[in-house]
């Protein structure tokens, strides 16, 4: 994975715990709402540890947080 694509990674789950954080909600309670483990949103928001997910499950997050979902891809240059 290159240095880009790591920090894309990192940019992209510290947006979805903003949004979550926002919205009031635990990595629990957003894991339970997209059917994933609460490790696996920890690993998507954890800023050193770039984790992949695919598209549907980054739309039902988008979903239940209720986000546009290309307020995920707003990153900060």
């Amino acid at each position: 994975m290159t240095t880009k694509r790591a920090d894309q990674y990192r940019q992209l789950g510290l947006t979805i715990a903003y949004y979550r954080k926002l919205r009031g909600l635990t990595q629990l309670q957003l894991a339970e709402g997209v059917d994933l483990s609460r490790t696996h949103i920890s690993n998507l928001e954890a800023p050193n540890m770039p984790t992949s997910i695919s598209l549907e499950k980054l739309f039902d997050i988008a979903d239940v947080l209720e986000v546009p979902i290309g307020r995920f891809f707003e990153f900060k240059e």
